[in-house]
């Protein structure tokens, strides 16, 4: 399993986005992720700062983390594609039948980190029943 650093991970999509904006070549998941980088044009600019591998952002600040951000896009992909936990993949298709791909990837989003820090508050494994329950509830609710 791959399990990067910080840093890598963040190279990775300024990497990604640099490749992209000169046209370069791009592996298939630096185009997932130049794909993901362009559809979140307030990001662009972070990915550009000659800071961009060190700087924090803390929640106090009010920014979302757009390593982070495009990260759990990413995750929640490979996710999808793999139907992994199992149950996810139904779980989408009912998602996206009331919102657009983008909103219900966000809303996915919003449970992984819900449950991700439940089990870090908790110091359990990721509880992969309550985190399809959430996307489930999302589901059943028209906005």
């Amino acid at each position: 399993m791959f399990n990067p650093s910080k840093e890598q991970a963040r190279l990775f999509f300024i990497d990604a986005w640099r490749k992209r904006r000169e046209g370069g070549v791009l592996t298939p998941l630096e185009t997932m992720a130049a794909d993901l980088v362009e559809r979140h044009p307030e990001y662009h600019e972070d990915l550009q700062r000659p800071d961009a591998t060190d700087r924090d952002y803390p929640v106090e600040a009010g920014r979302t983390n757009p390593f982070l951000h495009l990260s759990m896009h990413l995750a929640i992909q490979e996710q999808l594609s793999i139907d992994h936990p199992p149950g996810i993949r139904a779980a989408w298709t009912a998602l996206i039948q009331t919102r657009d791909e983008h909103e219900a990837v966000h809303l996915i989003m919003e449970a992984l980190g819900e449950v991700v820090w439940e089990a870090q508050r908790l110091g359990k494994p990721l509880d992969n029943d309550h985190y399809l329950d959430l996307i489930r509830r999302h589901a059943s609710r028209t906005h």
